[in-house]
Formats: structure tokens, sequence, C-alpha cells
């Protein structure tokens, strides 16, 4: 066989059921054989969907989603999910290529990304974004960079890894022995779970012990390690108060007694309040980035006043932001597992008090009957079709935080939203591949803007065969820029062409809906769980409800409320 018949030998064993790509360069070589393999491949319209579909398998199912493609693409379109993947610590396997030209390389290069003069530099690209890349030049090199990509994906912390394909050594003959051997594919990809010290839990657990007002802050490591039950454990053993990252939203279920709903700079005012009244703190996978820290707020978290506990898999990051008094370096599921055997504490203070918490998920507006769609009451529609069965999938912009405020989430893994990065166009994309990896009912939900970027991923799930609603929270702009403005057209390209996205889910093959009322909104979402085609509902919402000033909370405001 040759090297491009041994990589999808080696996919194949590694239990890749799919690829999320786009032909083009030397990745040909191995899409030219898929067809005759267990391999099914995803080829949305473009690198950027393929990319975020990828990130988003990778994030829901914990194994790597693969994305293949041309070189410059991949290291440009492609880079969106990659992205994502770093920040949001999604583990991801890109192949790709350098699209190289034999002796051709260093005469006026076309397309060429080896580095070479005249040319791109696809490997420094890469490096600025991935965990880990190989530009392998040989058969075995090749094969063993692939195995490599696959481990680096999934051990620690996880994220994007890269392959980058050489144009004559994918072609080669793959030889029966080299020098070094190339080890067996399960064998030389296996990793092992870190695990805190016997030292480190035993302080963890004497403070959390000793607390009288405990929280846990879960973030998007709890998604990663699948550690909901521990987490679930570890909140009854001490009897703490949790609240969560935007990223780390689901990790808990938000109708829990002890579930006091997302903290941060345009979260929940009760959540941030639970946090600021901690005595005890303890931070799992979480690595308080500036919107989580409400940009650091003084009166939010105070390291001198509360003990601090920092559970997370990179030893980098426990005590990065904040400085910890213990920190459990390990998977989050191990850290749990240990610190819910060792407790036993009680209080009267979290389950009263993530109560009071808990009444942020409501507000007047949420009962809202005015049409165009209030988006809190939008939300609550949404709300009334999500159960333990359903995943969310959320965008960039204003409609996350609506979301984040106001969908109250009944179970784990439910919702799934931007937040790595942060890009618009992320939500539909990754609603299909969640309906592609999963048996679960998927929503997607984004404004006009970012649904119009990746729009085309609706014809994808039409080819699939998969039925996912998308929700196109449509107020014919770019909200979130828009509501910065000083004045009218203080900012310019903030307005939209109305464009009338159930029309356009018709082109495509999928069904449409286009709604201006509650009623409207709340039957579309009940009459999308029966059709077996994609549905998108082009929901006309009031632009008038301003976000930041709704949603700001008041730790934010203290610091002068940055926007980001």
């Amino acid at each position: 066989m040759n090297t491009s018949e041994r990589l999808v030998e080696s996919l194949e064993r590694l239990g890749v059921e799919r690829i999320f790509g786009y032909p083009g360069g030397r990745v040909i070589e191995l899409f030219d054989l898929l067809p005759e393999s267990d391999i099914d491949l995803v080829r949305p319209r473009d690198e950027r969907e393929a990319s975020v579909m990828a990130e988003m398998h990778g994030r829901l199912t914990g194994e790597p989603g693969v994305l293949a493609g041309q070189g410059p693409w991949i290291g440009s379109l492609g880079l969106i999910g990659q992205m994502e993947a770093r920040l949001a610590s999604s583990p991801m396997v890109v192949i790709t290529e350098a699209s190289e030209r034999g002796n051709y390389s260093t005469l006026a290069p076309y397309q060429q990304s080896r580095g070479d003069y005249g040319g791109l530099e696809l490997p420094k690209i890469l490096d600025a974004v991935t965990k880990e890349h190989w530009f392998p030049r040989t058969s075995t090199e090749t094969v063993r960079s692939l195995q490599l990509a696959f481990k680096h994906a999934v051990a620690g912390r996880p994220g994007p890894t890269a392959v980058i394909l050489d144009g004559d050594a994918v072609t080669k003959p793959y030889p029966d022995e080299s020098v070094p051997p190339v080890w067996d594919d399960e064998a030389q990809t296996r990793t092992w779970t870190a695990a805190p010290t016997a030292r480190d839990l035993a302080a963890a657990a004497e403070a959390l012990d000793a607390a009288e007002r405990p929280v846990i802050v879960s973030g998007n490591g709890v998604h990663a390690s699948g550690a909901y039950d521990e987490l679930a454990a570890v909140a009854e053993a001490y009897e703490a108060a949790v609240v969560t990252s935007y990223l780390g939203k689901s990790t808990f279920p938000e109708t829990h007694r002890l579930a006091g709903g997302v903290i941060g700079s345009f979260g929940h005012e009760g959540a941030n309040r639970l946090v600021s009244e901690a005595d005890a703190l303890l931070v799992v996978g979480c690595r308080m980035n500036p919107m989580d820290t409400n940009w650091q707020a003084p009166d939010f978290i105070r390291p001198d006043e509360q003990t601090i506990i920092h559970a997370d898999i990179d030893p980098r990051n426990a005590g990065w932001v904040y400085p910890a008094d213990v920190g459990l370096v390990g998977d989050a599921s191990e850290s749990l597992r240990e610190l819910a055997a060792a407790g036993g504490a009680d209080n009267d203070w979290a389950e009263d008090r993530a109560r009071e918490a808990r009444e942020s998920f409501h507000a007047p507006e949420c009962e809202s009957d005015a049409a165009p769609i209030l988006p809190q009451r939008a939300v609550k529609e949404i709300e009334n079709v999500v159960d333990e069965d359903t995943i969310v999938t959320a965008d960039s912009g204003n409609n996350r935080f609506w979301l984040l405020n106001y969908l109250q989430t009944p179970a784990v893994r439910t919702y799934f939203g931007s937040g790595g990065v942060g890009g618009m166009g992320w939500a539909t994309p990754a609603a299909v591949s969640a309906a592609l990896a999963t048996d679960k009912r998927v929503v997607g939900v984004a404004g006009d803007g970012g649904f119009a970027m990746t729009m085309t991923s609706v014809e994808t799930a039409v080819e699939h065969g998969v039925a996912p609603t998308f929700v196109v929270l449509n107020d014919t702009s770019l909200g979130m820029v828009r509501q910065m403005q000083r004045g009218p057209d203080d900012i310019a390209g903030v307005e939209f062409h109305d464009t009338d996205f159930a029309r356009v889910a018709e082109a495509f093959g999928a069904t449409g809906a286009r709604v201006e009322t509650p009623d409207e909104l709340g039957d579309a979402l009940a009459d999308a769980k029966t059709h077996s085609l994609p549905t998108v509902i082009d929901a006309r919402i009031d632009r008038s409800q301003d976000m930041a000033a709704t949603l700001q909370s008041s730790f934010y405001a203290s610091v002068g409320g940055l926007h980001e």
C-alpha cells in the first residue's frame, strides 16, 4: 500500500466514523480512498463550516473531530473552528497539506504553503493556533505523526493538533518495516488520566469542610472530562452552591436545588452575588477569563478574604488568574471523585441562597406577548421545547447572552455555546454536527448576522438526513455592535438588508417559517419536532431591547463596563 492508504487504515483503526472537510490539494489522495472505507465524509460548503463541525464533534463526544482540507484554506477559513477548539479545549485533529509542486516550490509558487521563498508558511500559521503540529517528510514519519496528533489532541487539556502532509511522502509506497518502527495505532495513541496528590486533596477537603458559604465555579473542563456525576456528588457532599462559567453552562442542571446560574459580566446577578459572598470557592476546569471574573472587579473575587481551590488539568492554569490556596492538578473527574469521597459537611446557607439566585432566570419581559417578539420571551419559548434529550447550540452576540440568562437548562449536556474564541457563525454548523453525532433533538440559535455567515450548513443537514431546528433571532442588524452606538448611524456596517430566511431554508430543501409573535414561535418550535427535514424559524425580535444595559452585572459596571 502507499502512504495515503496506510493513513486511512490508521483512521479506521482509531475509530474515526466521519471526516469533516473539503477536497483539494494533496488531501485528495485521502478523499479518493474514503468511498471504500468505513469513514463518511461530511463536506459542507466551505472549510469554515467544516472546522466548526469538527470542533463541535470533539467537544460533544470527547473523541477528536477530524478536519481535512487543502493547506491555504485550512490555514484561513478553517482557522475558525481551530481557534474555538484551542480556547474551548475541544479535541480535534487537522489533516492538511502544503500544496507542494515538487521542483516548482521555490519558483514563484502557486498556493505553495511550505514556507519557501515566495510562498506562504502554513506551519507558522498552525503553530499560532494548534497545541502541536507536524510536517513529516517520509512515509513512516507521516503515519507516526498522525498517531501523535490523535494522542496529543486528548492528552492533558484537549485541543487541536495538525499534520501537514508532504506532497511526495503521502504518495510513496509504505514500507513493510522501518527503523525506527511504527507502532500499533491504538497502542501509540493511548493516554492516561492525571490525578491530584493526596496531600492537595486533603487540604481542599479540609477547606471545604470548614466553609460556611462554599460555592463551586464549574467550567468547561467538567464538560471535557464528562465529570457531571462527580460534580453533583461534590455539591451534595459539601452542600455547596454551584455556578458556571459561560462555557460551563449545562455542566450542572440549572433546575437543581443548589444551582445558582451563570457568572460573568453579562451573566446572572444572582450567580455573581453568590461568588462574592462565598468564604470558599472551588473552581473546576475554568480558566477564569476576564468575562468570567467581571474583569476582576475588586468586590467579586477576593483572594485575601476567600479560600480559593483551583482544580485544572493543566498545572499552569491552577492559580493562573487569582492566587490559589490549593491547586488540584488532574482530570476534573478524578479531582471531584476524591473530593466527594472525603466530604460530609453541611450548612444552612447554600440551598436558600441558590434558590434566590435562580430568580435571575426570570424577568417580566419573559411573559410579554408583544410583537415583534421580545428576545427574553423568545428564549422562554425555546426553553419550553428543551428537555434532557435536547442540545442547544448558541452563537456569539446578543443572542448568546439572552440564552445564558433566560434559558434554564434542565439537565447536563443540553447547552453548548461559542465561547472559546467566541466567533459568529458557530451555532449553525455546530448544530448540524451535534445532530450527526447523537440521536438527540438539536436547536441551533443565532442572530441574523451569525446565521447568514454559515447558513449553507442547513443544506449539509438536508444532504445527510438530519433535522436540527435553527432559530434566527432576527433584528436585521449586527445587534450587539448597533447597541454600542452613541447615536443613529454612529458606527458603520451594523444594518443588514431584510432577508427572509424561511425562503432561504426552502431553497436549501429544508422547511422554513417566519414568525412575528410569541405564539407563532411556540407553534413553529413544536411543529419542527415533527419534521424529518431541518427547520429554519425566522423569528422577528424587538430590536429595541438593549442586551448590555439589561444584563450588565453590577460588578462589571463597577469597573467601567468595558465592552468586548
